[in-house]
């Protein structure tokens, strides 16, 4: 799935995305809680040359914006991941295994994994671009009649299907967790 074929999709679903009003104020206390720990965002982000603001939102995808989870998947930093992508990071903790990980050195390997550390284009399609390649294109490739919840969750585009773990489909399922492109509507207007 390449980005300068899904470009213009990508394009024409954000500008005629809209917030759900029932999602609003989740969605603006997950934007909160991404700024109040911009900095940590930030630190990873001057590493990898990534938008702190996008590193938050996978942070909020995959590990509910838990700093003793890794990015890559959510599990513990007291060791490597055991879930896809398993036995991340390759190196051992700097700190040593009684301590573990800390969270920014498994975010830059985990964004550093997915090679956006090389990206030069951030514009909107492409972090949504990026943001499902994150999660898997399982929805685009199985289930084409359902947007993923992991962009559109919280927004007109998404009503109900999801993956409710690995490989596992359910077409009535409904996604509880706010979308990665609800967030960016409201914090990115919000960025100075």
């Amino acid at each position: 799935m390449r980005l300068s074929v899904l470009k213009p999709e990508y394009d024409n679903l954000w500008n005629s995305c809209q917030i759900r009003p029932e999602w609003l104020e989740r969605t603006k206390k997950v934007v909160l809680n991404i700024q109040a720990k911009r900095d940590r965002y930030e630190s990873v982000g001057t590493q990898t040359n990534i938008p702190w603001y996008f590193i938050g939102c996978i942070h909020n995808m995959e590990a509910s914006l838990n700093f003793n989870s890794h990015l890559h998947n959510g599990d513990s930093l007291k060791a490597r991941t055991h879930r896809v992508p398993k036995d991340r990071p390759l190196n051992p903790p700097k700190n040593g295994w009684d301590i573990g990980y800390s969270w920014e050195e498994s975010a830059a390997d985990a964004l550093i994994m997915k090679d956006f550390h090389t990206a030069q284009d951030w514009s909107i399609p492409a972090q949504l671009w990026r943001l499902e390649l994150y999660n898997g294109f399982g929805y685009r490739l199985h289930h084409p009649d359902v947007l993923t919840p992991y962009l559109w969750s919280g927004t007109h585009h998404y009503t109900k299907g999801k993956y409710v773990a690995d490989n596992k489909w359910s077409a009535v399922a409904i996604s509880e967790q706010v979308g990665a492109a609800a967030i960016l509507k409201l914090l990115l207007p919000e960025i100075k």
